[in-house]
């Protein structure tokens, strides 16, 4: 079974530790105690309080078969006289995008803009991370 450390399913969460503390105190995520008495999350607890704080899709979605939305903040757009490559930082996660100048002018995408960076892919690769345990004795 794996378990999560307050911190750990913060990171996970894309929130603070204190936040997650909060919620467990508040009784929207359930948590229990080590044998060293650390606060640990169960992960299908964790991944089933993911999922129903996923934020609904921006309008406009039901229109789409797209369920991969990251909406964030354009942090760089480089443009040459046919193509464009917009960055947009969504939380943790930098997204880079490839696409037509015209359409970068049209949706006057620019630094500081919104924007929801929308991914339909036929290949996603996923990797596994080491369990914490591991990663804490890497190198060493």
């Amino acid at each position: 079974m794996t378990r999560f450390r307050i911190g750990e399913a913060a990171e996970l969460l894309g929130v603070s530790a204190d936040t997650v503390r909060r919620w467990v105190d508040a009784g929207r995520l359930t948590a229990e105690r080590d044998d060293h008495g650390h606060r640990v999350i169960d992960g299908v607890d964790l991944a089933a309080f993911a999922r129903a704080q996923a934020a609904d899709p921006d309008a406009g979605a039901e229109f789409s078969s797209a369920r991969n939305r990251l909406r964030g903040i354009v942090v760089d757009v480089r443009k040459d006289t046919v193509m464009a490559q917009v960055d947009i930082q969504a939380g943790p996660f930098r997204v880079v995008s490839l696409m037509s100048r015209e359409a970068v002018d049209e949706l006057d995408l620019r630094v500081g803009s919104v924007a929801v960076a929308v991914i339909k892919s036929t290949t996603v690769v996923v990797e596994r991370a080491a369990p914490p345990a591991a990663r804490g004795r890497a190198g060493g």
